[in-house]
């Protein structure tokens, strides 16, 4: 047997009838359109077989490439936009413009996604996209200088022409990068049992420790001066060819990893579904993670069948092959997908919540935290002359703070492990929980106490911070999902009514928002401070919170 090698066994569930509301008892969490009666049998239910280690390896390495780019754009954006002339005014627009489109089209393009009918699958047509934007962004970001340079004479026009097509450089990065996790981790929880779903997100949080911790070292050398520097012309571009090398090629090993079931296309091996699965299509409302549906046409019944995907969730949305122009027409706007959000389950929405209140911490933290090695630890001035003692101190101390990120880095990549030999014993609540309150309070004591050394040992629980955030409430949602489908099992129905799609964006736009509450209000909280201390110290507060959040509304899970 290979490493790749795959079991080719799947359990098809038979198909079962229509769900009702009442499936979901109260104390699952849920509301009462839910799981609406008519769409129940929209997602037929098939375990998908069981994953190899390689497969599973080969399909995280896109998160390798991504941190590794990501930790290239918060090594060098602020150079960069410094150096093509950026106005400190614009700065707080350049991070607001990215997590806000995020946040308003996350969800809307991850529910569609459930719905995608490219015979390539329904994530990965997503995933190529917001590749390419990435890759794209990068080009403008680390190249936009030196192209209008080589095209514009006017020294004031190339100035305002450099910082523009930096500046859309890096909202394209940011907004695709961001984006493009939701699409990932459906990706996955469509083509794995549920046993490799953890495996599969331990990988993934591994990678992108490793990613980032290479992508620091990488961004820490000096290529100016470099055989490959002189060849390419200079340090930016030096490192823009080692990140969109590093992205194209893991990036193509991800879409290639693990074959996709299109949408509506039964697994080998299954039966077409028996007349008794056609059926008509119901009221036009929908619950959790539906899609508003256009009126069915007076002119007669519109019949759908009844299909399988690798995970259970593909809906055959067809109609009969003898009416081809009868096919249901779906569409998605931000009002329906947030009246849906609106109506999600309970302990969906707590996480969702606990979730913006991790990354609101982790972001407070690591976007200033360069600057506060700088400024509080080493005690330099980023605002003295760039010829004087404090402002080279202010360098040392930034430098010596992108090595702490790099500590970080390496942190999260070790304690997905840890995670494994906790799980057992605490829990996935419990790991949750242990994620915050260490995260808490080590950034309290680097508040309290800046001292270099012991500021760099603590970047260690930045590390078990971000592997909790890239696994733990995705875990969690797996497991909701399960319990879910055993809930249906018990009904004698083996069908769903949504996609991992919907929930999976639903969670990652939590880091856009995220984004919006630290870019738009923490640059003013350290102008009434009078110093960035209170970065680290609000980053505690808001982590020690989350966890009283954590133990008193996130449901555990057996």
């Amino acid at each position: 047997m290979t490493l790749l090698s795959e079991d080719p066994s799947a359990r098809l569930l038979e198909p079962g009838k229509h769900i009702s509301a009442s499936l979901y008892p109260t104390d699952f969490g849920s509301k009462e359109n839910y799981e609406d009666g008519e769409d129940g049998a929209v997602f037929g239910a098939a375990e998908p077989p069981r994953r190899s280690r390689g497969r599973l390896v080969l399909h995280g390495t896109v998160m390798f490439g991504r941190e590794f780019c990501y930790a290239v754009e918060a090594a060098f954006v602020t150079p960069v936009l410094l150096s093509v002339g950026l106005p400190r005014s614009l700065y707080s627009l350049v991070w607001l413009i990215s997590p806000v489109l995020g946040f308003l089209l996350q969800p809307v393009i991850g529910s569609a996604s459930d719905y995608c009918r490219s015979a390539w699958g329904r994530r990965r047509p997503y995933i190529l996209a917001l590749g390419v934007l990435m890759l794209l962004g990068l080009t403008l970001f680390l190249n936009g200088d030196a192209v209008v340079s080589a095209h514009v004479r006017d020294r004031a026009l190339r100035s305002t022409w450099a910082i523009v097509v930096v500046m859309i450089g890096v909202v394209l990065f940011d907004f695709a990068a961001d984006f493009i996790d939701g699409p990932i981790k459906a990706y996955l929880f469509d083509v794995c049992s549920h046993g490799d779903k953890e495996r599969g997100l331990h990988y993934h949080a591994l990678l992108t420790g490793v990613g980032g911790a290479f992508g620091y070292l990488v961004g820490a050398m000096d290529w100016g001066h470099s055989v490959l520097g002189q060849l390419l012309g200079s340090e930016y571009q030096v490192i823009y060819f080692f990140s969109a090398f590093t992205w194209g090629i893991f990036l193509t090993v991800h879409l290639f990893s693990i074959p996709e079931q299109p949408l509506g296309k039964t697994p080998p091996g299954a039966d077409p579904a028996p007349p008794s699965a056609l059926r008509r299509l119901g009221s036009h409302s929908t619950g959790y993670g539906g899609l508003a549906r256009e009126p069915a046409s007076p002119a007669g019944p519109d019949l759908r069948p009844r299909s399988f995907s690798a995970l259970g969730e593909a809906n055959s949305v067809t109609s009969s092959a003898k009416q081809p122009n009868k096919e249901a027409q779906k569409r998605m706007t931000f009002g329906s997908m947030m009246k849906t959000l609106i109506n999600m389950p309970n302990h969906y929405r707590f996480l969702c919540v606990s979730h913006l209140l991790g990354w609101t911490a982790f972001l407070c933290n690591m976007l200033f935290f360069t600057d506060f090695m700088g400024q509080i630890v080493y005690k330099g001035n980023p605002y003295a002359e760039h010829n004087s003692t404090a402002y080279a101190t202010y360098e040392r101390g930034v430098e010596v703070g992108c090595w702490g990120l790099c500590i970080n880095a390496v942190s999260s990549a070790l304690y997905s492990y840890v995670q494994r030999l906790l799980l057992p014993c605490i829990g996935l609540k419990g790991l949750y929980f242990v994620g915050y309150f260490v995260f808490g309070m080590g950034t309290s004591l680097i508040g309290l106490f800046p001292n270099i050394i012991a500021t760099l040992i603590l970047c260690t629980v930045f590390g078990v911070m971000s592997s909790t955030l890239y696994t733990i409430p995705f875990n969690l949602i797996a497991e909701y999902q399960r319990e879910e489908e055993e809930q249906l099992k018990l009904q004698g129905s083996a069908s769903r009514q949504r996609g991992s799609g919907v929930d999976c964006a639903a969670l990652t736009c939590m880091v856009q928002l995220a984004q919006i509450l630290v870019g738009a209000g923490l640059g003013a909280l350290v102008n009434m401070a009078g110093s960035v201390i209170v970065v680290v110290l609000s980053a505690s507060a808001v982590s020690l919170f989350g966890c009283i959040f954590i133990v008193l509304f996130i449901r555990n899970v057996d």
